[in-house]
């Protein structure tokens, strides 16, 4: 069944890339860019193809080394494997969200795996309102004014191979393993316990590298589950647990090193045990290993990073509407609001806080708090119900607290709707269905339904996800049928498409000088379809990671200009930015007044109107 879901949800998805795989709006460029940099010279950290002599590390990259790395290996080119990249994120998550339904929603496991098919209620809404086709995927993730509030079906349906989505498939298989722990890790021997430690750190620890927003989510959950692992264990209080364990610990050890044995035997009840299993034994383990295990086995990473990050903390002065907040997040509240139904009728005091949270001026704040103070009143609390409550509190912190960035006044707080709605999506979508599995079980006992409306259920939604894209193509800016993804320039821009192929295949090329045109155009596009660092490529997202502290932006802009504008400067700055080629096509003669042809460089290439020029010949 896991091998099913996983071909399933990577075929319906290689069928949406199939209908639109053009590498030609949103961040795109961006995204193929770094994959095709990684591929093109595989070295830690990477090259930035839009910063010459510069590196990724002031950027999360992994994701796109995981993935370029495999494609080396299997052999697919940059533009075909950018198009490979969401199936197959697609895929692992829904595995994850099946296995994780195996333990939370058992009568209905495959109700969880629906948490990346659903749309928000503002699609819903746009939908009945007959608003046109090709607006209405768009708009329902604008729907909290200046924010971005994505769901993962538009992710992978809008295409950008981006780390926030390459992130879900480690975001779900990191849910699945904390709920697994919380609900396994007491009875499990020395070495399972170490084998998940490890397990969980690896993949806690991958987080920064791949997008660095998920940590800040999943840090404290994973002292929350920590603390609730340790707690099962009935230590009281736990600090005594912890010192009676290290203090035999080091007792223990003492009279190894006396006896000069790197390991000691030691007796119990249960047989005979070392001295290393005792640490992964012990009921504190997880909430101390993990996150010592994700430091150390990435530290390298950590330590390269070059990023200005966060710039702090900032309040919010523009709380979500509640209509707003309804329409993004509508659909979980319900369905916790008829989970808790009872607990509602039964104790209708605990609407107090939620009502003082409205009249203090935060309504979609005391909306989220209403299922939030009923499951944390709960005495008996279910994985579904945890996993709830940490959904629901990040959408509530959201409505008062901000990461602050450089992103302005008016999108203050964009990053942080956009990045820690897509954690909240998924930890209250997961909630969401193993709840709705549960009031299902209620209503229909087992043996209701005969055995085979599964599998003709399956049939269904098989055909379904795989056929629709194919009949119904999300208005693609350029005609399908391929996953190539550069395969449109021969029709869209021919004289490109023949020179970018000639780059791509000359060994040595340094770094290639192109236009510079601003960001979320078709300027940067030499660089990114091939790989070769340019000078400067879309300026504000380089900004954005790494502001303007020496007055690189100003001044590489200028250098650009000076290079196709004045051939007694062009060779000094090529080499003065390690450059080894220059081009000019229609984008290059569209900016700048050309002067290159009496810089005296060799003409390497000349054909359509692109003419190609080496440095040193």
């Amino acid at each position: 069944m896991y091998a099913a879901t996983f071909l399933l949800f990577f075929f319906s998805m290689v069928s949406v890339r199939f209908t639109n795989p053009s590498i030609s709006y949103a961040e795109k460029f961006m995204d193929h860019a770094f994959l095709a940099s990684v591929m093109r010279v595989p070295i830690v950290p990477p090259l930035d193809p839009w910063f010459s002599s510069g590196y990724l590390n002031v950027y999360y990259y992994l994701g796109y080394w995981m993935f370029g790395t495999l494609s080396l290996m299997s052999g697919v080119p940059s533009q075909v494997a950018f198009n490979l990249v969401l199936p197959t994120v697609f895929g692992l998550s829904a595995v994850s969200l099946y296995a994780l339904g195996k333990l939370i929603a058992p009568r209905f496991p495959w109700m969880v795996p629906a948490t990346l098919l659903i749309v928000n209620p503002s699609f819903i809404l746009q939908v009945i309102q007959g608003k046109a086709a090709g607006s209405i995927l768009w708009d329902s993730t604008r729907t909290i004014p200046n924010t971005i509030n994505e769901y993962p079906l538009f992710s992978f349906l809008w295409g950008d191979v981006h780390p926030h989505v390459i992130g879900m498939f480690n975001q779900v298989l990191f849910i699945f393993l904390l709920v697994y722990s919380f609900l396994r890790f007491k009875d499990l021997d020395a070495g399972s316990r170490a084998l998940l430690i490890l397990i969980c750190g690896l993949s806690l620890g991958s987080m920064p590298p791949i997008n660095t927003w998920d940590i800040i989510v999943y840090a404290p959950i994973t002292l929350i589950f920590g603390l609730m692992i340790w707690h099962q264990a009935k230590e009281s209080p736990p600090c005594a647990g912890l010192c009676r364990d290290l203090t035999g610990f080091i007792r223990r050890l003492g009279k190894t090193a006396e006896s000069g044995l790197h390991f000691m035997r030691l007796r119990s009840g249960s047989g005979i045990r070392s001295v290393p299993a005792m640490i992964p034994a012990a009921p504190w383990s997880f909430f101390f290993l993990v996150p010592v295990t994700a430091v150390f086995c990435y530290l390298p990473f950590y330590l390269q990073m070059n990023t200005g990050g966060i710039l702090g903390v900032g309040l919010v002065h523009t709380p979500t509407a509640p209509v707003e907040f309804l329409l993004v997040h509508g659909f979980f509240i319900l369905v916790m609001v008829l989970y808790l139904a009872r607990d509602i009728w039964k104790r209708p005091l605990f609407l107090i806080g939620p009502a003082a949270i409205a009249l203090a001026g935060f309504p979609a704040a005391a909306i989220a708090t209403v299922p939030f103070v009923y499951l944390l009143a709960g005495k008996r609390r279910t994985p579904a119900e945890i996993l709830a409550m940490l959904g629901l509190a990040i959408v509530i912190l959201c409505e008062f607290l901000y990461l602050k960035d450089n992103m302005g006044e008016t999108y203050y707080r964009m990053n942080t709707v956009f990045k820690f709605y897509i954690a909240a999506w998924l930890l209250m979508g997961t909630a969401s269905f193993s709840m709705l599995s549960t009031l299902a079980a209620r209503r229909f006992p087992a043996g209701y339904f005969p055995a085979w409306s599964g599998k003709l259920a399956l049939a269904v939604v098989s055909v379904i996800l795989i056929v629709t894209p194919l009949a119904v193509p999300l208005d693609p800016p350029y005609t399908g049928g391929t996953l190539d993804g550069l395969a449109y320039l021969e029709t869209a821009h021919p004289c490109d498409a023949s020179a970018v192929a000639f780059l791509r295949s000359l060994p040595g090329v340094r770094g290639v000088v192109e236009a510079e045109g601003g960001d979320y155009t078709y300027f940067g596009r030499v660089s990114s379809f091939t790989g070769i660092p340019t000078i400067i490529g879309w300026p504000f997202h380089e900004y954005m990671w790494r502001t303007d502290t020496d007055g690189w932006y100003g001044k590489r802009l200028s250098d650009v200009r000076t290079i196709y504008e004045d051939p007694a400067m062009t060779t000094a700055l090529m080499r003065k930015y390690n450059m080894t080629h220059i081009y000019v096509g229609d984008s290059e003669r569209e900016r700048y007044i050309i002067r290159v042809e009496e810089a005296g460089l060799a003409t390497i290439y000349n054909n359509s109107g692109v003419l190609i020029y080496a440095l040193d010949g």
